[in-house]
């Protein structure tokens, strides 16, 4: 049977033409947000050499990435799988600032699996970055501008959920757990399966036991944080970390979000430093941006930087919107009017959607998705609503 020429790979889709100018609007509406709030807009290009894309915050993605090789040097290259990688090394190594650095970006990015919302392999991600800074005061200008970004998109009724790997990184730390216990006692809390962790845990120091058990229960809202001071070892990271998450609480507060903290969650723990989140809403089956903090990452680059961002695909954040409509335009005849021409130009320059008729396609016209149209009057070219899309 002959291949169908117009078929697409396994979760490669179109965007067709309301989804996409509904896409554009957003991603325009987001990117005018983060400049607003001091971000700088980077393009980094679609292909790198594979070691760029895979070091330091891009370590995880190594598998999630599509690898070819450079026809003009023999290298082996790769697509890009997350935009933030790229943005990490354009603060360390392409603008070099000494002091604090933001950027934003919006480009598509591929992916050797399907995942996020959307379900696809070719997510539009959208995000924002803050290099140069160590303190908590960062992460919360991230999360507010992550709540106001899906806010402005028109998504309701957030969750906002919390955690802190620096608080499973000094438990492994001070009890000198090795790389293998390491990995499969942070499976077991991913899992909340907390048999798994109290066995594995089982030769250790008895605080460490108790802590490490412990975090497989302490999730909920912000009371939860006083419950992990009680049953969590006092070591300095750990206080630390559980004094910013209460202070990210509260100053997140006015934005009209819930808060919930989950202190098992790990996730992105092999190169996060610090505190993580996700971001929630009913009508979406699973996160709708992902951020936390990734100090050092700059280092895999050449110079050491503190960082926290978040992102979002776009393509999957509209999938729980209602149907997406196109904008009605409006129908101009196909005439050699001088008048006709200006008022044309005018409206466009107004912002109007003004679709010209072609001769031989009358009977087509409703094709045009107009709902009005350019009559000629005593006093000139006039726009009337409701007028039949027929040639005159």
């Amino acid at each position: 049977m002959p291949m169908r020429n117009w078929l697409l790979p396994e979760y490669i889709e179109d965007v067709l033409p309301a989804e996409a100018a509904r896409i554009e609007q957003l991603r325009r509406r987001l990117l005018d947000l983060f400049q607003v709030n001091g971000y700088q807009l980077v393009i980094p290009p679609l292909l790198e050499y594979l070691e760029s894309l895979i070091t330091g915050v891009g370590h995880d993605l190594d598998l999630a990435t599509f690898k070819v090789v450079d026809q003009l040097t023999g290298r082996l290259m790769g697509v890009r799988a997350d935009i933030t990688p790229q943005a990490a090394r354009i603060d360390a190594h392409m603008l070099n600032n000494q002091g604090v650095t933001r950027l934003c970006y919006a480009g598509s990015v591929l992916r050797t699996r399907p995942d996020g919302l959307a379900q696809t392999r070719q997510p539009l991600q959208l995000g924002a970055e803050l290099f140069g800074h160590a303190g908590v005061e960062s992460d919360i200008e991230i999360q507010r501008l992550m709540i106001q970004a899906l806010q402005a998109v028109g998504v309701q009724s957030l969750l906002i959920d919390f955690s802190h790997v620096g608080i499973f990184r000094s438990l492994v730390s001070r009890a000198n757990i090795n790389k293998v216990l390491e990995h499969e006692l942070y499976a077991g809390l991913q899992s909340k399966d907390q048999s798994t962790v109290a066995a594995l845990a089982n030769g250790l120091d008895a605080s460490v036991r108790e802590a490490l058990t412990a975090l497989t229960e302490l999730n909920g809202d912000v009371k939860i944080l006083a419950e992990a001071e009680r049953r969590l070892p006092p070591h300095t990271e750990i206080k630390q970390a559980l004094q910013d998450l209460r202070q990210v609480s509260e100053k997140l507060s006015d934005l009209g979000v819930g808060v919930g903290f989950d202190l098992a969650e790990l996730r992105g723990y092999h190169y996060h430093s610090g505190m993580v989140f996700a971001a929630y809403a009913q009508g979406y089956a699973g996160p709708l941006a992902l951020g936390g903090r990734y100090d050092e990452v700059g280092l895999a680059f050449g110079r050491a930087r503190p960082a926290t961002g978040f992102s979002l695909d776009l393509r999957g954040v509209v999938t729980a919107l209602p149907p997406a409509q196109l904008a009605k335009g409006i129908l101009a005849p196909y005439q050699d009017d001088h008048a006709l021409a200006v008022k044309v130009a005018a409206l466009r320059e107004a912002g109007e959607i003004v679709v010209q008729e072609l001769p031989g396609h009358e009977a087509h016209l409703a094709e045009l998705n107009c709902d009005r149209k350019l009559i000629k009057q005593a006093a000139g070219w006039e726009v009337v609503a409701g007028a039949e899309l027929q040639s005159k």
